[in-house]
């Protein structure tokens, strides 16, 4: 399988490769994701930084038997790519601490560094991750049966192999000075 050309990104001296190279490509293969791999890549999510290490990230994923129906609450351009993807699922914030019940502003801040976890993961095994905001979010509670006063979905997400016919560019990244001041 021919690698995808990083080329175009230039990271600063020392940058792991593995932020360089993580992609979220729109072309999979249908090919079912390891189950132990599965695993280990939302166990790495358990070791995330939260604030008070409340850990308000959940993810749910489909199974060959619910894909469609994940699949029916995106919106329909990303049911168009997503669809080859073997795994769909969604990242979802406890909006409340569990130690006081009270609000929990960090949450969904938490759950992104959660995510990242899981996408690195992936990439670790060799997979890819693309996360999608392209939601009907009314759908993924109804699915999910999430209750809106204590949770939030954040965004949907697939994982799985790159199409390796596949000819998505690489896209380079805003400059780090648009990202990072000293002052």
């Amino acid at each position: 399988m021919p690698k995808p050309d990083f080329s175009v990104r230039r990271a600063a001296a020392g940058v792991d490769t593995q932020f360089v190279q993580r992609w979220s490509p729109r072309d999979y293969l249908p090919d079912a994701v390891d189950a132990q791999h599965l695993k280990a890549i939302f166990d790495a999510a358990r070791w995330s930084p939260s604030c008070y290490n409340d850990q308000p990230w959940r993810f749910v994923t489909c199974t060959a038997q619910s894909h469609a129906k994940f699949l029916s609450c995106l919106v329909e351009a990303n049911q168009a790519w997503a669809a080859n993807a073997p795994v769909l699922g969604f990242a979802i914030a406890r909006l409340h601490f569990s130690h006081n019940g009270k609000p929990n502003a960090h949450a969904v801040f938490d759950t992104g560094a959660a995510w990242m976890a899981v996408n690195l993961q992936a990439h670790q095994f060799g997979y890819h991750a693309h996360g999608m905001a392209g939601v009907d979010f009314g759908a993924a509670e109804k699915l999910l049966e999430i209750d809106t006063q204590r949770e939030k979905v954040i965004c949907s997400f697939t994982i799985g192999l790159v199409n390796p016919q596949g000819n998505e560019p690489i896209t380079e990244r805003n400059a780090l000075e648009s990202v990072w001041q000293q002052r």
